[in-house]
């Protein structure tokens, strides 16, 4: 691990919830925390704020494409946190119908192994 990583813990949970255009309507404290945002700086953003650089437009495109014909997306995501350092999650993303009757979105996030961490960055490289 270098010194700009950041590890989630095995008990690590991040949330957010976002509009079908991909804009954060809530993160859960954990979210903020690893992001280093306060909730009011997130609350209206486009949720690419933590998108890290090395993170390759097809799996967000994938991502993007499965979640709009409504079914969950699972995958692996290098985040960036607005400080510059990164961490790395298992997400699952979930459309859903918000109260308001909007689509929306809301992904949860677990620690991602030190073997998939390795895998997917080999994998990501080869995207780009």
């Amino acid at each position: 691990m270098n010194s700009n990583e950041l590890k989630l813990s095995v008990d690590s949970f991040l949330l957010s919830e976002t509009d079908e255009k991909g804009i954060i309507r809530y993160a859960n404290e954990e979210f903020c925390q690893f992001a280093e945002y306060k909730l009011e700086e997130l609350i209206g953003k486009p949720h690419n704020i933590v998108r890290h650089a090395d993170m390759p437009k097809a799996a967000f495109k994938d991502l993007w494409e499965t979640v709009q014909k409504g079914k969950p997306w699972k995958g692996f995501v290098k985040n960036s946190t607005k400080s510059g350092k990164f961490y790395w999650v298992f997400a699952t993303v979930f459309p859903f119908i918000a109260c308001d009757g909007s689509k929306a979105y809301i992904s949860c996030r677990r620690m991602a192994s030190q073997d998939e961490i390795d895998k997917y960055t080999a994998i990501y490289k080869k995207m780009k």
